[in-house]
């Protein structure tokens, strides 16, 4: 069975991350020391370069079933399972720190609250929408998801948002959403569920600040183009 034994000592992943520090060490050899060894045949260092040719990139690798994943010779269940764990510690990290950092933030205009939300969604492949509670003086008190799948008026119900935005005490909420197609142009379901909850808002006394549609490239406000 070929393992990382087979590679000499100063090259081995292992002694080059405790002698240089692990961000010196390739994606390759990092899926190596994750792997730990490879199977008859085929070596872990081979395992992880196929692994990477296959998807391509990180973040399409992130987003690889086990079932995906098993299909490399060499990555059985286990090895499957442990990739998968890695990155869901990763995201969860990601998260703790977002949450950590937008506390501090006070919204006075899209540009301040842009950053947070696109390190929150723009990786996302799918349609999340969410809302931002703000306090009576637009400090953010907690990004919520609130839904997956297609904005639509049948889909995003005022009751859930505003259920967030009670239990958070919000003075003001935004709401915003991602178009992963890069689209920065409302659909009319975009402009009729915020008419619904902008209505909405002003009967329980919580205003609708603003609504947000968020890609790679920037963001649409619903409050700069006057449709709020």
């Amino acid at each position: 069975m070929a393992t990382l034994n087979d590679v000499p000592n100063a090259e081995r992943p292992r002694e080059r991350l405790i002698k240089y520090g692990v961000e010196s060490l390739s994606l390759q050899e990092l899926l190596s020391l994750i792997f730990g060894r490879g199977v008859k045949g085929e070596s872990v260092a081979i395992i992880s370069q196929k692994l990477i040719g296959l998807f391509g990139s990180l973040d399409k690798l992130s987003e690889a079933s086990v079932e995906e994943l098993k299909t490399i010779k060499g990555l059985g269940l286990a090895k499957a399972c442990q990739l998968k764990a890695c990155f869901e510690i990763s995201k969860r990290l990601i998260k703790e720190e977002n949450s950590n950092k937008h506390k501090s933030v006070i919204v006075r205009s899209p540009k301040d609250i842009f950053p947070l939300l696109k390190e929150k969604i723009v990786n996302f492949h799918k349609e999340y929408y969410m809302a931002v509670s703000l306090d009576n003086r637009n400090k953010v008190i907690s990004i919520d998801i609130i839904s997956i799948g297609t904005l639509t008026s049948s889909l995003i119900h005022p009751r859930e948002t505003f259920e967030v935005a009670i239990k958070n005490h919000a003075g003001s909420i935004i709401i915003c959403h991602n178009h992963p197609s890069g689209e920065l142009i409302p659909s009319e379901d975009d402009v009729a569920v915020t008419n619904s909850l902008v209505k909405a808002g002003k009967l329980l006394g919580i205003e609708v600040a603003d609504h947000l549609i968020i890609t790679k490239d920037g963001y649409f406000s619903f409050k700069e183009k006057k449709i709020i």
